[in-house]
């Protein structure tokens, strides 16, 4: 069995490390320039940046602070945010990034994907998917929709099929959040996580509400994730990436540990 990745996640805003609940009342967690060394010393296996704002205030994702970021860690380096065509994407590749996510601008455009899958290797491609429950959902029927620009649009997409037809079109990688537990620490959406599993075949990060050693290793059990993202349970140091590399190996669960 692969190993299972740690991934903490930046969510930037006007250039600050932020973090909110629900996709709302975002609160200061620090400079991403200090917090992204800080991970990549402390055994991260890969860090997520995503400039959250930069879809809504149609502006790119901060090439110079991607720049800044690069140059202080050894880990692999995903950067998200308000990224529209191939030109950008290799701007930031350049930049030192190793892998781009894309989720506004390919539900508008899908053949994005395909082009940016082919200029740069899948592997170098995540689908970002922002996910929340439709209303009125029931425990047989459960049901997804995508939202975009931030978690602050509409687009009456099945998440589920959404996974599927952006794995057809070339993603290598799925990041899935679910809005309904982002920032809650009520742990991750796992019939989500599992249900997409099913849907694909490509590697499935999960997102959206760790609070627990426990519900990282749910989230990898029984959402079938192949990677755990979190934000403020690192940032505010309520869990030790060691430690819970650690926990996972005592659940056979395998994972990179570093001294």
């Amino acid at each position: 069995m692969l190993t299972k990745r740690i991934i903490p996640c930046l969510d930037i805003k006007d250039g600050r490390t932020v973090k909110g609940v629900n996709f709302l009342g975002l609160m200061d967690a620090g400079d991403p320039v200090e917090l992204a060394q800080r991970y990549s010393l402390e055994g991260a296996d890969e860090l997520v940046f995503l400039d959250i704002s930069a879809t809504q205030e149609k502006r790119k994702t901060l090439v110079e602070l991607v720049q800044r970021i690069a140059a202080e860690i050894t880990i692999p380096f995903t950067v998200g945010g308000g990224i529209k065509t191939v030109e950008e994407i290799e701007k930031l590749l350049k930049a030192g990034a190793d892998k781009v996510s894309l989720n506004s601008s390919i539900v508008r455009r899908p053949e994005l994907i395909t082009e940016a899958s082919q200029a740069f290797g899948a592997q170098a491609i995540v689908a970002a998917i922002d996910a929340k429950r439709v209303e009125g959902w029931t425990e047989e029927d459960p049901q997804w929709e995508v939202f975009t620009h931030g978690g602050t649009k509409k687009t009456g997409i099945n998440a589920l099929e959404w996974a599927k037809n952006v794995a057809f079109l070339g993603a290598g990688e799925l990041l899935v959040t679910s809005m309904d537990r982002d920032g809650t620490k009520a742990g991750f959406d796992n019939e989500l996580l599992f249900g997409i599993h099913q849907s694909t075949t490509i590697p499935l990060i999960a997102s959206g509400g760790a609070g627990t050693i426990l519900h990282c290793i749910e989230a990898i059990k029984k959402g079938k994730a192949d990677a755990v993202l979190a934000a403020s349970i690192f940032h505010f140091k309520e869990i030790e990436i060691s430690e819970l590399k650690l926990q996972m190996q005592k659940a056979g669960i395998p994972s990179r540990i570093t001294k």
